[in-house]
């Protein structure tokens, strides 16, 4: 039996993923994303596309300086500026990586570029050799290039390889592809490029029409050695190749695809449950691998078949990708090295004050609750990681309803007067009367307080953990100048938890505001 073949897993969820409406972050948490990609042993996260907008930069540059243990990855057009300016952010990388991109499709060349053919392999050619000349390690993508002419398509790749690039990337930019066509590509550029032994082939799907992760994997099967997804799927549009479905995928038909990847598959529940809840975008239930129907059966046919035999309706054990048969870990009596134990099992990284403020709410949730879940453990940590980075915080709320009915919202917020969230805190306390029931009047107190006033576009509550003594999380966007903000709070009280989503929204506003993309980056690979 030959020697299966190792596929390098590419993660792009704080590049592509953050382009889904509202998911975007901020540097701390997608500091703590990138070093959940770590623990999870992807080979290469892409950290954004460093021209964009400052904070982007910021964000790329931070990774590379303090997260280690993957190549780092910086997406550029092919044009000096952005490939300066992404070999300036990895450039502190252990690993580093520089990924180019130009559009080669007729539709593109003609509507979008205004560029044929031959200046098209020019620019490809000029962005490879210029990257290369900031770093070693070069990916090339020709943007839709699942709609590309095969002939020009693979005239294009032997130039970028020739002029350096170790991987080049076949995206199928709009989801257009099916199996047979994306498998069909990949065999083609194997057998037609002449230096395409010198090169890593990728492969970039999107889910327009819900076969990302198909195409992705007929890719393996004609000879990509890398596939490029996001955890839960999440992306531009419809999204991407989902990273648990496609790992998951190769590792259950190992017999089949005759390959594997170095992704630890116990942790890619903590990891999609992380990202969930610093975007805000909820997993269904009946989700492949990570959602919470994944391995429930009710039928009784099934349930009987499982008794006898689980292997008769699960081809995956729940505990393979990070499910507990139990959810209850801890109680009032644990102390702090068992909650950051099984917090960074979850996938945050908490030590000194942060972990201090953790395991005091936990220890307040413990008094309340009978059972702890890790859903709860979650939602503490989500709750508090960013407490210091965000300009206002939440002391109080108070609500008194008038015997016409006519309710009042007393709120007090500390305002951190450093740039960095520490040191000195202002205090400020407002009411307001009036508005349609107590959320609005608590939502327009905060409004008075900030100065930053937003249209609510978007409000749910529902339940992280179980029982009646359940934490209720609340899911906010606003909208703010055209733009969309989403702001997430847990609490045992849904009041509280609504209060604390809201200013969280706000906060997002308050961090962004003067600060918006130099670039659109949308629709991009």
């Amino acid at each position: 039996m030959s020697t299966p073949r190792k596929i390098t897993i590419f993660d792009t969820t704080l590049r592509d993923g953050e382009q889904s409406p509202g998911a975007s972050m901020n540097l701390h948490e997608k500091l703590e994303i990138a070093q959940a990609l770590v623990d999870l042993q992807v080979d290469v996260i892409e950290a954004g596309f460093p021209i964009a907008s400052p904070g982007d930069f910021e964000a790329v540059q931070a990774i590379a300086r303090k997260v280690t243990g993957a190549t780092i990855c910086g997406l550029a057009r092919c044009n000096d500026q952005d490939i300066d300016r992404a070999g300036e952010a990895i450039h502190d990388a252990p690993d580093g990586r520089i990924h180019v991109f130009l559009a080669t499709s007729a539709i593109h060349r003609e509507f979008k570029l205004k560029m044929g053919k031959e200046e098209i392999i020019a620019r490809a050619v000029a962005g490879v050799s210029r990257a290369r000349k900031l770093c070693d390690n070069i990916e090339f993508s020709p943007e839709d290039a699942a709609r590309t002419e095969p002939d020009f398509l693979c005239e294009v790749v032997e130039a970028a390889i020739a002029a350096g690039a170790t991987t080049v990337n076949i995206p199928d930019t709009v989801g257009y592809a099916t199996p047979a066509h994306m498998g069909g590509v990949i065999k083609d550029l194997v057998n037609r490029v002449p230096n395409i032994d010198r090169a890593v082939i990728s492969v970039h799907c999107h889910d327009d029409l819900g076969m990302a992760v198909a195409n992705s994997l007929a890719g393996v099967e004609n000879g990509a050695g890398q596939i490029e997804c996001t955890i839960n799927g999440i992306g531009e549009r419809a999204g991407n190749c989902s990273l648990e479905e496609v790992v998951m995928a190769i590792r259950t038909r190992a017999d089949y695809y005759q390959a594997s990847t170095n992704v630890v598959a116990a942790r890619l529940l903590s990891t999609s449950r992380l990202v969930s809840s610093v975007t805000g975008l909820e997993v269904q239930r009946n989700k492949a691998i990570v959602g919470r129907n994944a391995f429930a059966h009710e039928a009784g046919i099934h349930q009987d078949g499982m008794l006898k035999e689980r292997s008769t309706y699960e081809i995956m054990r729940p505990e393979d990708v990070g499910f507990q048969k139990t959810d209850l870990v801890l109680g009032k009596h644990s102390g702090r090295a068992a909650l950051a134990d099984r917090a960074k099992a979850l996938g945050y990284h908490l030590e000194g004050e942060e972990l201090q403020r953790v395991f005091e709410e936990f220890k307040k949730l413990a008094d309340k609750k009978k059972e702890v879940y890790d859903s709860d453990i979650a939602a503490i940590a989500d709750k508090q990681v960013n407490v210091f980075t965000d300009p206002w915080q939440l002391k109080s709320y108070e609500m008194k309803t008038s015997g016409d009915g006519i309710p009042a919202a007393t709120v007090t917020l500390l305002r951190s007067t450093a740039e960095n969230g520490e040191g000195e805190l202002e205090e400020r306390t407002d009411t307001y009367f009036g508005g349609d029931g107590p959320l609005d009047a608590i939502f327009r107190v905060i409004e008075k307080i900030t100065e930053i006033r937003v249209v609510v576009r978007d409000y749910r509550v529902h339940s992280v953990s179980q029982g009646k003594d359940a934490q209720g999380e609340s899911t906010i966007d606003v909208e703010f100048n055209g733009q969309l903000y989403r702001g997430r709070g847990v609490s045992t009280d849904t009041i509280e938890a609504s209060t604390l989503a809201f200013l969280n929204a706000v906060n997002r506003v308050a961090m962004t505001e003067g600060r918006p993309p130099t670039v659109d980056f949308r629709d991009l690979v």
